[in-house]
């Protein structure tokens, strides 16, 4: 697991250090020492620099290459510095170490290797010039990046970073900053390599989640076992006009291939001719409908949940009144694991939000930008700028686990935060979201409903899709082709021997 901060978190841990005798200056030298140590430097070097302290650690590393005889420029795109930065080119302009600003016509051809080192972690919103000209310039110089301790253009929280520098390599100092995994961070930052700088441990825990971290969760599978061991579970979904027949199988099946005993799903009665052929290993129970919709009813409700040991909900669903009734029966009477997804995100987005934080069981939620829009009554251009403290909060408020959906998945219980950056453009198909759904449902028929199992999870689906693209390519890929890689991802858990 690697630790991530964000930009506030960031700032608090250098002012704590500073505050306990580490000198703003040191902080830049030992920033320089770790980006100098970080990359096997052939030169000529050119660092590219802005105004703040990020310019300062690439004046500092200027000089490190000068003393190692390694050629280099520096390249400034304005005559603004810090208290530092001012004394660290002063430095420079006295090792004879060429400086030069920046001017349209400037070519980068004569360099091997490119530092960025324009902006920070301060940056947000949109670069103005010259930064945005010069951030293009060096996208298209197809020469070696390192970008100094984020990608210039790159917001460190959301991600967001359009027009911004794409690297060969990023350096970052202290702890990886959260937007590097974010966004359109995944396609700019090529290699990440931490360098630390002498930062305390930050508070508030929020990670990146890695294989190694769950090697074993499965534990030990006896002989001495049966389906019930691992959990009966149900998936709860589908209407009329939900002609994805297939895709609920998926769902289904997904379930079953995470390792739990039985899956079952729940559909309308009208639908089951269109569904039934596709289910080979899974059960299948109806509840009465109404043009296509299922229909509250209690005693069938309890009957089809009696003994479970979690249920997904929502999936292909549709809108119907009846759905209300159904999800407030269950979040007033259950208290198994509860995965809500898709229209039962929107039916619960209709309803009294307080129904969550007094459900006896654990909730599982798994929007995307719109269905949080939705249940959380922010625009989704606004979650998309702060993610993590949008997600945070919501579950903190309703004491859920929130898995929001993305190139990279947040995961929160509103205490701790893990990202899930695994996964593949292949998995931008219909009914990638049911397949995760349903390997949640699977994984809580009999492991415990908690932040660790809901990111497992969504790694697991990640995974599984990844090995999907890489047999049947990128485009054209389906979710049932993820289906077919569970237990091939699954193999990868298992404990080293």
């Amino acid at each position: 697991m690697k630790r991530l901060v964000t930009r506030s978190e960031q700032r608090r841990l250098e002012s704590l250090a500073i505050n306990a005798g580490i000198s703003e200056r040191e902080l830049i030298e030992r920033a320089a020492d770790g980006l100098f140590l970080a990359y096997s430097w052939r030169g000529p070097v050119l660092v590219v620099c802005g105004s703040g302290n990020n310019a300062a650690d690439g004046y500092a590393l200027a000089l490190r290459l000068k003393k190692a005889k390694i050629a280099c420029a520096i390249l400034r795109l304005t005559d603004r510095a810090t208290k530092e930065g001012e004394a660290l080119l002063d430095e420079c302009k006295e090792q004879g170490i060429e400086i030069f600003f920046y001017d349209p016509a400037v070519s980068l051809s004569p360099y091997e290797e490119i530092v960025d080192c324009m902006l920070g972690i301060g940056f947000s919103g949109k670069m103005r010039q010259p930064f945005d000209e010069a951030a293009k310039k060096i996208n298209e110089s197809g020469k070696v990046v390192i970008s100094a301790d984020i990608n210039s253009g790159l917001d460190p929280d959301s991600g967001i970073g359009n027009g911004a520098v794409k690297s060969t390599l990023t350096v970052t100092f202290g702890e990886r900053k959260a937007g590097l995994y974010l966004a359109d961070g995944r396609d700019l930052v090529g290699t990440v390599k931490r360098v630390g700088i002498g930062l305390p441990r930050p508070s508030y825990d929020l990670a990146l989640a890695e294989t190694e971290d769950s090697i074993g969760i499965f534990g030990e599978r006896k002989h001495n076992s049966h389906k019930g061991s691992y959990g009966y579970v149900s998936i709860l979904g589908g209407c009329a006009e939900y002609a994805g027949a297939v895709k609920l199988a998926n769902l289904s099946l997904s379930a079953l291939r995470s390792g739990c005993g039985v899956s079952q799903l729940i559909v309308p009665a009208s639908i089951a001719s269109s569904v039934s052929p596709y289910l080979l290993e899974s059960t299948l129970y109806l509840l009465s409908d109404r043009n296509g919709h299922a229909l509250f009813d209690e005693a069938k409700l309890r009957e089809a949940l009696s003994s479970k040991k979690a249920l997904a909900i929502g999936m292909g669903w549709g809108s119907s009144p009846e759905n209300e009734k159904i999800l407030n029966w269950i979040l007033t009477h259950l208290d198994i694991p509860l995965i809500i997804d898709a229209d039962g995100l929107n039916t619960l987005s209709r309803m009294d939000k307080t129904l969550l934080s007094s459900y006896r069981g654990q909730a599982i939620l798994t929007p995307h930008p719109k269905e949080l829009e939705r249940l959380t009554g922010i625009p989704a251009s606004e979650i998309l700028q702060n993610p993590l403290e949008i997600a945070k909060n919501f579950a903190k408020e309703n004491r859920v686990i929130l898995l929001f959906k993305g190139d990279t998945t947040v995961v929160t219980n509103g205490e701790s935060t893990r990202l899930v950056a695994r996964g593949c453009p292949g998995m931008a198909t219909a009914g990638s979201g049911d397949v995760l759904s349903g390997i949640l449902a699977g994984l809580l028929g009999y492991l415990p409903a908690t932040l660790e199992t809901v990111t497992f999870g969504a790694m697991l689906a990640g995974i599984a899709g990844e090995l999907a693209e890489a047999e049947v390519g990128r485009i054209g890929m389906t979710s049932s082709d993820t289906v077919k890689k569970i237990p091939q991802a699954v193999v990868l858990f298992s404990p080293k021997t």
